[in-house]
């Protein structure tokens, strides 16, 4: 089993940045790919980035791209999202999720592919 938590959401005025962090402990060794999704109230559950664990490729929401950086630290079995320029449409409750398989790029952005999820971390974007 792998146990995620986030941290770092807040309220931010547009334009503004914010990191997440996600820390990961249990079987940690079992983790191939890493992803944050995001759902704002009303909605589905939305793919955002994701990065892989060994080689760090990172894959991108074209929604964020450009604005949002994905990144780890594998000493630390951590991954964060450094999100700038941030819109109000970016306010959403952000989830850390890990897959313990390789995931091709074509399906990173699948929530069914993942394995474990976060508790969520709720991020404001006032305008």
């Amino acid at each position: 089993q792998v146990q995620l938590v986030e941290s770092g959401g807040g309220l931010v005025q547009a334009g503004g940045s914010l990191r997440l962090s996600c820390a990961a402990s249990g079987r940690t060794l079992s983790i191939y790919t890493m992803a944050w999704f995001r759902q704002a109230p009303g909605k589905e559950r939305e793919f955002v980035a994701a990065i892989r664990w060994s080689g760090g490729s990172t894959y991108y929401a074209d929604s964020v791209k450009g604005r949002f950086t994905m990144s780890r630290d594998t000493a630390k079995n951590t991954v964060y999202l450094q999100m700038n320029s941030l819109k109000p449409e970016d306010t959403a409750v952000y989830y850390c999720a890990a897959s313990g398989a390789y995931l091709p790029a074509i399906v990173v952005q699948q929530r069914l592919k993942y394995d474990y999820w976060g508790q969520g971390a709720q991020v404001t974007v006032s305008s």
